[in-house]
């Protein structure tokens, strides 16, 4: 039996999950279809525009993603304090921008004056709007049901177009987050749709080594924050430019024409303390190894306990590449 959402997502251990939506249908989610030769690649637009933009309006941010052939992958951060911080009128808004909302929260938005049941309502209204722009649930399910309609539209068809589940993964720790974001950036290499990062189209590395040469991070994506340290601003606890040395040498190392060579002295790997060998076992397998939440031990039992989880499910292959 799946497991349920609820028994999945714990907030207090992080706020980082890896998502996985995966199609359902013969034809492609995007690409070519070899029977009918018909060509699917604008929907690969489709995904990262939505997703993209999803990202402004829920108090979730984005790290990571590629859009595949019959699946996306996506590494999300759910700002569940930014959700709290918000007044009212901008929770109200940003839910317009998904929903059309309801005659009172019209109203609210139009000044109109309420009664005192009517404002009860409404605060009951944006309690819960507020839950749900920090939902991972609520996120996936907006961005998966319009390229479902749009893609069912297209096709002149009716019915699923997805898996009846995404799958989601906590990432309980740096290292975790780091393997888990390499490993959806390099997706397209390993499927040999790209030789390199900067040619991988629909994915947020390519994103980010653009905006990097102009010396500039994306505001789509969760910021690269650097090495943790006190007063920390908020962003991925990775320098940039490391990251992206370390996909690229990865991306090498996957090439079967090239023989690749990660150092033991990459910085990133050093203060993360993976060995090179695990690090590529990581980045290539990572959903194969991995089936459910990932981290060090520590992190593991925490979050297991905190869950009333009974089994560590990961906690061998954990301690195997993690150390």
């Amino acid at each position: 039996m799946p497991t349920a959402r609820k028994r999945q997502v714990s907030l207090s251990d992080t706020k980082y999950y890896h998502c996985i939506s995966r199609c359902v249908r013969r034809a492609f989610l995007c690409g070519q279809d070899r029977l009918t030769g018909q060509s699917y690649e604008h929907r690969r637009d489709w995904v990262e525009e939505k997703l993209l933009a999803l990202g402004k309006v829920f108090c979730i941010e984005v790290c990571g993603y590629a859009v595949m052939s019959n699946h996306t992958h996506i590494v999300l951060y759910v700002d569940d304090k930014k959700a709290q911080r918000l007044t009212d009128k901008a929770i109200v808004i940003r839910w317009h921008k998904l929903f059309k909302g309801n005659w009172l929260t019209q109203r609210f938005i139009r000044g109109d004056e309420l009664s005192v049941s009517e404002q009860s309502m409404l605060a009951a209204d944006i309690t819960e709007f507020r839950l749900r722009l920090a939902n991972i649930s609520w996120f996936m399910r907006v961005l998966n049901e319009d390229i479902a309609r749009r893609a069912n539209k297209e096709d002149g068809c009716t019915g699923r177009f997805w898996e009846g589940r995404f799958k989601s993964q906590a990432l309980l720790d740096e290292a975790a987050l780091a393997a888990c974001m390499a490993y959806v950036d390099l997706n397209p290499i390993r499927a040999k749709m790209a030789d390199t990062p900067e040619s991988s189209d629909f994915t947020s590395i390519k994103k980010r080594i653009e905006c990097a040469r102009q010396g500039k991070q994306l505001n789509s994506l969760r910021r690269f924050a650097g090495n943790p340290r006190a007063n920390m601003p908020g962003g991925l606890p990775f320098e940039l430019t490391y990251y992206i040395q370390l996909v690229e040498l990865t991306g090498r190392c996957m090439r079967a024409d090239k023989l690749g060579y990660i150092s033991d002295s990459q910085p990133l790997l050093a203060r993360l303390q993976i060995e090179p060998e695990n690090w590529l076992k990581l980045t290539t397998r990572f959903t194969k190894v991995f089936h459910g939440a990932v981290g060090r031990k520590q992190a593991m039992t925490d979050y297991c306990e905190r869950l009333g989880k009974k089994r560590r499910t990961n906690l061998v292959q954990c301690e195997r590449l993690f150390g």
